[in-house]
């Protein structure tokens, strides 16, 4: 049984494939192994997501463990997950219309044990090895940007990293928000923040230190449910990854599959198509 559900992970299987650049045998005798096909590595890569397992523990018979590392690291240095995220939210855009308008960003704190580079003492679990994700959604919950960093980083300092790649992706989409607006939480109650949001034309909804303000104030909460989306993946939620582009890599894998089980369950109530899935609750 996958992982996934096929309605999810078939279509971003195909895209991925589709933009893989093409391989020459470099072999002088060609002689050697074949080659595992790449769709068998890119499942294993995704189970290892999701399971959180660590290599070896996922291969089989089908794909040994130094052959996923080796694909994985061969597939970072080729850019293709950079495109594959683009891709969808592009997909996503066109036929359900991302809501750059309304933006939220937070952070979340993951256990890292293995250290790394995007790695640090964590101020909630006794100084142990952690990582934490600065995350910044749409209005619906669509993970746009996600940075890794260590966990003893205090969230608003990750922000101006977080709207930089902001700013870059929409240059690459179809719309450009005018004048959107960005709900955060009380860690980012900081005159610096609001100024540098204030130059980059984006209205401010911070939540001011030392007064309660529920979560539904002013929109975080769809930001909090993106990060227990992401929490939901194995290798996210402890991940001991130690170098910065294979985190990178598992957080654009997250990314598009949320985004494509996102337009899946919107789309159902709306579209049908011959591989629509029998119900919306898609896991």
């Amino acid at each position: 049984m996958p992982v996934v559900p096929a309605s999810i992970i078939d279509p971003i299987r195909a895209e991925f494939l589709a933009l893989l650049p093409d391989r020459e045998d470099a072999h002088p005798l060609g002689c050697h192994n074949p080659r595992i096909a790449d769709a068998i590595v890119f499942d294993e890569l995704v189970h290892v997501l999701v399971s959180g397992m660590g290599y070896e523990r996922v291969a089989d018979a089908t794909c040994s463990a130094t052959t996923i590392r080796r694909r994985r690291v061969e597939w970072i240095a080729a850019g293709v997950i950079g495109h594959l995220v683009l891709a969808v939210l592009r997909a996503y855009d066109r036929m359900a219309g991302l809501q750059l308008e309304e933006l939220s960003a937070d952070g979340c704190i993951t256990k890292a044990p293995s250290g790394g580079e995007c790695a640090g003492r964590s101020p909630v679990d006794r100084g142990k090895q952690g990582r934490k994700r600065s995350q910044l959604t749409d209005a619906y919950g669509i993970p746009l940007v996600t940075i890794p960093a260590g966990a003893n980083i205090r969230d608003h300092t990750l922000l101006p990293e977080t709207l930089d790649q902001f700013e870059a992706l929409t240059w690459h989409l179809e719309h450009r928000p005018q004048n959107p607006a960005l709900s955060l939480d009380a860690g980012y109650d900081y005159q610096p923040v609001r100024d540098d949001l204030a130059e980059r034309g984006i209205t401010d909804r911070i939540s001011q230190r030392g007064t309660m303000t529920p979560i539904q104030a002013n929109g975080r909460w769809v930001c909090e449910r993106t990060n227990s989306w992401m929490n939901n993946f194995g290798k996210l939620r402890r991940c001991t990854e130690r170098r910065r582009l294979s985190t990178e890599f598992y957080l654009a894998l997250a990314t598009t599959i949320i985004t494509v089980r996102s337009l899946i369950r919107r789309a159902w109530y709306t579209h049908r198509w011959d591989t629509r899935p029998h119900s919306p609750r898609l896991r």
